[in-house]
Formats: C-alpha cells, structure tokens, sequence
C-alpha cells in the first residue's frame, strides 16, 4: 500500500509539476499551441485543459465529492470520452482560461490538504495525478521536437555537455529467481508494476550500454533499412509505408554522415551519445543485422535491480539500479535540464550491481516483450492508465532525459505501439 506522505511535499510537487508545464508551453503562438493534425500528438492547448481535468476529476470530485468547476470538462477534457483524432474539432477552453481553469484546480487541491501526513488515499492520489501530469510535461517536450518548435527554456541553464565517450562489452548476469514487479510494501506503485512474482531466468550478457548512435549509423550506412531480411513481417511493412531510410530526425549532411535535428535547428550527430527517436521494429532490425536480441523485461529489471550472491541472483533486489537513493543528476540524466542525451559513458555513479550504466534516464529502452498484465493485477481508479493497452502495446523501461526522476523507479513499465518513433526511446541489447 502506498506509505502515507507529508503534505507540504504533495503541495511542492504539485506546483512544481504546474510551473513545469506553463514552461512548456511559453513562447508558442496560437497555432503552434494547437498544431496540425497528427495521430501521434495532442493540441497542447487540449492537453493542458486534460490535465487539469484530471486533478479535478479524481481528486477534487473522486476523493471529496466537489460539483464540476467546468461544466462541460468531461465533454472538452474527458480522454476516455474524447478521442484522440477530434481533440482539435471540440470547442476547447483558450489558453488563457485553460490556465485559469488549471491555476483554481490547484489551488482547491491544495486547499484540501491538512498539515501533517496524508492521509493513504490521498497520498496516492495527489502523487498520481502529479505524475500523470509529469507524463504529459514529457509528451509536450517531445511534442516540440516532432513540430519542430524551439526548444524550450526550463529556468535552468543548460550543463556543460561532459564527454563521457562509449562504454563497449556486456555485462554477465547470472541465472536464478527474480522477483518482477513490485512489492506490496512499495511506497508508490503503478497498478501495472502488481504484484511482485518469482520468475526463473537463465543467466544472461547484456550490453552495458543503449547502443549509440556511431553503432546504429554502422547499420545505416550497411544499408541495413534496404534489406528485408533483417526486419520482421510488420517491421518492413512499416519501413515501406514510412519510407524510413534511417531515423527520423537525421539528416544527410551531404559528406557522407548525418546531421541531427533538434527541435528548431540542426547539429552534428554525436556519435557516443545513445540512438534516440527510434521504434521497436528499427530495434529489433539492428538487433538481427548485429546478430543480438532485445532484452526480455525480466532480463531488463534483473540487469538493472539485481544482486549478484556468488554464481547465483540473490534474492532482494534494489529499487534503483545504484541503489535506494533517489536519482540525483550525478546518476542518471532525468528531468529535463540537459535538453539531451549525455554519452553513453557518462555516469558511473549510476551503474547497476552488474555494471551496467544508464538504465534509468537518457533514453526509454525497448523490450522484446508485448506489455500484459502481471499475477494479481488489478486497476486503480484510473482503470485506462493500464489496462486498455494490454496485449498492444510494447514495454519500455529506464526512463528518458526528459522524465521526471520522482515518478520513476527501476520497476517501472512504459509501453507504447511498435510504431512510435517520436518518443525518446533507444535500446540495449542482449548477447544470443
């Protein structure tokens, strides 16, 4: 069950959460704010109402019962009511009232809050809805890249871009039983993440770095996008109706390498940094072009939470893969201010017990693996955050740069369709 929370600090991460989205979103016009019509973004200006009405909808009326603030919000900002496809077609609140309408959510959500620790329901709840926003925050930073938009400005300036350089080789994990999943004594816990359960694995190899961008370009330029054999059935079927000749956001630069776009301008590709912006079928393509394999999840969290007990997996395993600290930034490269990948050698301090390094932050990583429930699941009160995209979708682990480090640990499982190169997903891979 969730541990029970101050709530000066669920009042902190509320405001923090909001005065990151009004970030996002300062600088862009009108149209910018609504954007064109695509499957794969939101109108900024729905998503902010939508998060707002989130707030309001399991807290404000959920938990305590309040009359709507908005009328007609679960007709503007209902997602489970609104399709994707005609979020630009509904008669949306401006920006101006949506911010309004956002701003007195907040404020009668904190006016609810006693001194103290919260209560349990509570505490769940106002860190969920939180973090529900802090998925958003990244989905408008990702948002900008697709668009094309400036980047944005975080209050911070950005860090001096370290050179960490590539780590090469695989890390050796041996066989036993992991416990995947979460635990019910966890603080926090997505409905997804229930219950904890004993799964056997093999031992494995697993690379001790996401597979960087010189390494992918080796694919590219072998013309690895040309030759069918490395994709799966669905995979090339995409690659030919995408046209997809290398990923999405590079360019040629006319000497026989790439350029890289990001947001608004272009740069050189960094060669160490790890491969970002590609999808589950380009994966799996190196993967077979490299004679490797994507991680199963199980190998993944035992990679990144795992123990070492001589030649066998001990039986406890950590919450983050250095430990049980939260991140900080001389760990993991979360929460947005570096605007980018770091090299895929940077930050030892954040290494697995098996040395592995990076496996929270930087870029999302795919598995091989279709996302399903676990033994045990049961939806929380947000039944869709989960359940509705079972069985067609596929899992994510470790987190991006753009996360947020509060809602992430080790456990965590992010699942999107094969298809999505927008996201900010690379991969590791693992030895056959």
């Amino acid at each position: 069950m969730t541990q029970r929370v101050p709530t000066d600090h669920l009042a902190a991460i509320v405001d923090d959460a909001h005065r990151r989205s009004l970030a996002l979103i300062a600088g862009l016009d009108e149209d910018q704010l609504m954007g064109p019509r695509m499957s794969i973004v939101n109108p900024l200006r729905w998503e902010i109402g939508h998060v707002a009405w989130f707030y309001e909808n399991f807290i404000l009326r959920d938990l305590y019962g309040d009359r709507p603030i908005l009328p007609q919000g679960d007709e503007l900002y209902d997602s489970r009511a609104v399709l994707q496809e005609t979020r630009w077609d509904v008669p949306l609140l401006g920006m101006d009232e949506a911010i309004g309408y956002a701003e007195t959510v907040r404020e009668r959500c904190l006016e609810r809050l006693d001194e103290g620790l919260a209560n349990k329901r509570d505490s769940f709840m106002y860190q969920f809805a939180t973090f529900h926003e802090d998925m958003h925050t990244e989905a408008y930073i990702y948002t900008r890249q697709t668009l094309g938009y400036p980047a944005p400005r975080l209050g911070r300036s950005r860090p001096r871009r370290t050179p960490g350089g590539r780590r090469t080789g695989d890390a050796s994990v041996p066989g036993g039983t992991f416990r995947l999943g979460a635990d019910r004594e966890a603080p926090f816990l997505y409905d997804n993440e229930k219950w904890a359960h004993p799964v056997s694995i093999r031992p494995f190899q697993i690379a001790m770095t996401p597979v960087t961008n010189a390494e992918f370009a080796d694919f590219v330029n072998a013309g690895g996008y040309s030759q069918q054999e490395f994709w799966s059935e669905a995979g090339w079927i995409w690659r030919e109706r995408a046209g997809a000749a290398h990923p999405v956001y590079w360019l040629r630069d006319g000497r026989g390498g790439f350029q890289v776009r990001r947001f608004d301008g272009a740069e050189p590709l960094s060669p160490n940094e790890p491969v970002i912006h590609v999808n589950w079928f380009e994966a799996n393509a190196w993967c077979a072009w490299a004679g490797r394999r994507l991680p199963t999840e199980v190998e993944w969290e035992t990679a990144a939470l795992g123990e070492p007990a001589g030649d066998r997996l001990a039986p406890d395993k950590r919450t983050y893969p250095w430990g049980e600290a939260p991140p900080e930034p001389h760990r993991a490269n979360l929460d947005g201010w570096a605007l980018g990948c770091l090299d895929a050698g940077a930050l030892p301090d954040g290494d697995s017990a098996f040395g592995c390094r990076q496996m929270l932050g930087n870029v999302w990583e795919w598995t091989a693996d279709t996302f399903r429930p676990f033994p045990g699941f049961r939806p929380d009160s947000y039944r869709d955050y989960s359940e509705s995209q079972f069985h067609q979708t596929k899992v994510l682990r470790g987190g991006a740069w753009a996360t947020r480090g509060r809602m992430l640990t080790g456990r965590y499982r992010n699942f999107f369709g094969p298809q999505r190169r927008d996201i900010m997903a690379g991969f590791r891979t693992v030895r056959v």
